[in-house]
């Protein structure tokens, strides 16, 4: 079965099952997935009830989607994503978000919890992503090139809309929450990053590194999607402490922040 064709049939298996328009699609990282829980939500969708659809199997992310409304907006949250570390070949990481594409969805909002590398972050804090560097991950548009959704060779100068980004400045700043920016930078994992990757990742111009979202954003971009991203900073990376860095810190960080995150998401959508 081909790339395109897998597609197609989730959609078709969404469709004969969900009968939802999605304006703004949102995927939620590790430890912020309490989100979904609290919209006035209308349907629920496990993936493993998707015919074809990959599985997350990352403790902390549900495996499902949740369609609803953030005020009057129509939207689709994944609650957990699915990561190239799991096994997957990269198409099937970004079939998700080009599934949401079909679904209707033209505004696509990407979280993660990522490691700071820049000194001035601290954990806890959020930053908004202003550009990527997914170099040390495969390409999610290597091979066939999906005609219905975008052209060969996308060009990649704006990845994140400015005028998206723009909006999470201001709501940030409403509600008085402290927001950074930066490159964000995904690594395969599943292994957190060496100190000396990390000094490395800083040189290259990298402020918060990750396992994920840049390759999701770089198959928006081809899709059509408009793309913002911000990254909760849920550790200082390796090397920047003493502390070895685990799994259950990231999902704990996330907890003890989601209701700012919730607070500023809201506040995004309903200016969207």
């Amino acid at each position: 079965m081909t790339v395109t064709e897998k597609l197609n049939k989730c959609h078709q298996s969404i469709k004969s099952k969900i009968d939802f328009t999605p304006r703004v699609a949102i995927v939620l990282g590790s430890g912020l997935g309490a989100l979904a829980d609290e919209i006035q939500a209308v349907a629920t969708l496990d993936y493993s009830e998707i015919d074809g659809f990959p599985q997350s199997t990352v403790f902390g992310h549900k495996g499902r989607f949740v369609f609803g409304r953030i005020a009057d907006t129509p939207v689709v949250i994944m609650q957990g994503r699915v990561h190239f570390y799991e096994g997957y070949a990269m198409s099937d990481v970004v079939l998700p978000i080009r599934l949401m594409r079909l679904m209707g969805a033209e505004i696509l909002l990407l979280t993660n919890a990522a490691g700071g590398i820049n000194a001035a972050f601290s954990a806890g804090d959020f930053m908004l992503i202003t550009d990527q560097i997914s170099s040390f991950a495969p390409n999610p548009l290597i091979g066939e090139n999906i005609d219905q959704l975008g052209t060969r060779f996308p060009d990649m100068s704006e990845i994140y809309n400015k005028g998206l980004s723009e909006i999470i400045r201001n709501v940030a700043a409403e509600h008085g929450i402290k927001l950074h920016e930066g490159v964000y930078l995904q690594t395969t994992g599943p292994a957190f990053e060496s100190p000396a990757e990390i000094k490395m990742y800083r040189i290259l111009g990298a402020d918060a590194v990750g396992m994920s979202t840049a390759c999701e954003a770089t198959a928006a971009n081809h899709a059509g999607f408009k793309v913002a991203g911000i990254s909760f900073i849920a550790n200082l990376a390796c090397g920047m402490t003493d502390n070895p860095l685990t799994h259950d810190e990231v999902m704990e960080a996330g907890e003890k922040s989601a209701p700012l995150f919730r607070e500023l998401v809201r506040g995004v959508v309903e200016k969207m």
